[in-house]
């Protein structure tokens, strides 16, 4: 099939780079045939080496839909010629002017090529015997010959993705570990920094996100590693310190008599308590009415701090009242919060801060804040979830 011209249409000027698009579909194809979905697909993990967005790639997606064979070949002819309507038909019910935007990007990206007629219109001449002789539209010729090059980027980013994700996975394990650590050290009442290392490992946390550059994910991991290693130092020495009162006679008496007096104390006030029959209760806590999976996918960062997605309700609570204290939420603050909320409202208030405790300055004083407004009857989670979602969807876009 003859191709009559590459020059633009109207107002459109002649550009070095649509001369060199031009030059470079006119090459060698790098394959001779090439399936067209299995490259597509390849483009699509490749996209960000080509510089080409999602809304782009259902264009091309849609451009593609209209060439017949199921290959591209090299002897075929590979321009199709779509009328707006029909592509933006199949495009979902792309606007116009929308569709024109992606096409542009699609040729800058030199996927694509433009083929102008005379009059702009997209059309096909044939023979007699119904064989394109001449078409005017979009050419798919690119694609064949960047086949190789698309699939090779497409491997690099695979194998990119793959890395992230292994080192993802290696500084969510240390985070849990350092947390975990640290709770220990505070059950234990073993001697060290509890608060300061929780607090660098909020501080971590906060840098943490979802869509990190791996040059930064690696840079907290090593931070983390270092933190870690601080932890298991201070753990080591207090048991060795622990290990040497107990070899020389030392007992804690005083302190455990104390810890008893207090208890028995407590006791005595609640025993000796006398409730106001007046006085106001607060409201009986009530289930969630939002599901569990909505509020995992509006607060996914407390699922670093676990290796299999909670799956029922109760579980969701064991998880809050592990990581709050990593937020510097005391046992008071998380017990007051189950007693006036409910557990599970409670659990979710908690991961809901968790996936803004970079512009929280007191997630402690804040969820006391919360408490106080459920105690009132002036409190729901769902707000805050539908929020996160909210700012999730445009974080994406």
């Amino acid at each position: 099939m003859e191709h009559l011209t590459t020059t633009p249409f109207g107002r459109r000027p002649v550009t070095a780079d649509l001369i060199d698009r031009a030059a470079a579909a006119q090459a060698r194809p790098s394959v001779p045939h090439i399936n067209k979905w299995e490259l597509f697909r390849e483009l699509c993990a490749a996209r960000i080496a080509f510089g080409v967005s999602d809304r782009d790639l259902t264009v091309l997606n849609a451009l593609l839909s209209f060439h017949q064979d199921a290959t591209l070949s090299d002897n075929a002819n590979l321009i199709v010629f779509p009328s707006n309507a029909a592509l933006s038909e199949r495009a979902h019910g792309m606007a116009e002017s929308t569709l024109r935007r992606h096409l542009a990007a699609l040729v800058a990206a030199g996927l694509i090529l433009r083929h102008d007629s005379p009059n702009g219109k997209r059309y096909a001449a044939r023979d007699m015997d119904g064989d394109v002789t001449r078409a005017f539209g979009f050419d798919l010729r690119p694609l064949l010959v960047r086949a190789r090059e698309i699939t090779s980027c497409a491997a690099e980013a695979r194998a990119a993705a793959e890395r992230l994700k292994r080192l993802r996975e290696a500084v969510s394990l240390k985070k849990r570990d350092a947390l975990k650590l640290v709770e220990y050290g505070r059950e234990t009442g073993l001697a060290g920094d509890w608060e300061g290392f929780a607090a660098r490992l909020l501080e971590i946390h906060k840098r943490m996100r979802r869509k990190l550059a791996f040059e930064v994910l690696e840079e907290l991991g090593g931070k983390l590693g270092q933190l870690l290693l601080e932890i298991r130092e201070t753990l080591s020495e207090s048991k060795e310190v622990s290990g040497s009162d107990v070899d020389s006679g030392r007992q804690y008496q005083n302190s455990n008599k104390d810890s008893h007096d207090s208890e028995l104390c407590q006791e005595e006030a609640k025993g000796g308590a006398v409730e106001d029959p007046e006085a106001e209760a607060p409201p009986k806590p009530e289930a969630p009415h939002i599901p569990l999976g909505l509020v995992l996918k509006a607060c996914p960062d407390i699922l670093d701090y676990t290796p299999d997605k909670p799956r029922h309700w109760h579980e969701l609570v064991a998880l809050a009242a592990f990581v709050r204290g990593m937020m510097g939420i005391s046992p008071d603050a998380w017990d007051e919060a189950q007693r006036i909320m409910g557990p599970e409202v409670a659990a979710v208030t908690v991961a809901a801060i968790l996936q803004r405790v970079s512009d929280i300055r007191s997630p402690g004083g804040y969820l006391r804040a919360l408490t106080g407004k459920a105690a009132a009857g002036g409190f729901s989670p769902g707000p805050m979830v539908m929020a996160l979602l909210t700012r999730e969807s445009a974080d994406a876009a």
